[in-house]
């Protein structure tokens, strides 16, 4: 049997990197949800703070209690966006930790598992947290005449 060459090395790592690439497409679309909504909150944010000067005082307590849920929602989204930031770093440090040791042929398989378990430890405290934004969001959800 052939020794393995440095081109079959690379082959193999590109195997085993293809999951990690795709977890990172999965993550940059959460990201964008995730940015999404914050923008949304930002927007709603300053719509009810131009409204806040020119109203009366019933409708400015009840301005000043829905820029308190957004500031809590803001924080939790911006939590959610730091984690799955770090996810995604994580993820990319799986990925090259692979190709690394790959190319300098050591076993990299427990610095892998300990950075993909960190990721996905990221992920879901992250995705806890955007839970979190929305059982608040729908919490405070009035739909129809107030």
């Amino acid at each position: 049997m052939q020794p393995d060459t440095g081109i079959n090395a690379v082959a193999h790592a590109i195997q085993l990197a293809v999951a990690p690439v795709f977890l990172l497409s999965g993550i940059g679309a959460m990201l964008a949800v995730l940015t999404n909504r914050l923008s949304r909150i930002i927007d709603r944010g300053r719509a009810l703070d131009g409204q806040l000067a020119s109203s009366g005082p019933d409708a400015a307590a009840s301005i000043r209690s829905e820029l308190q849920a957004l500031t809590r929602r803001a924080r939790l989204v911006s939590r959610a966006i730091t984690l799955c930031t770090v996810t995604a770093l994580l993820v990319c440090t799986v990925i090259a930790t692979l190709f690394v040791g790959a190319f300098l042929g050591f076993d990299a398989s427990v610095p892998i598992a300990l950075l993909f378990v960190a990721a996905m430890s990221a992920f879901f405290v992250g995705l806890l947290s955007f839970l979190r934004e929305i059982l608040i969001a729908t919490a405070s959800l009035r739909i129809g005449p107030h």
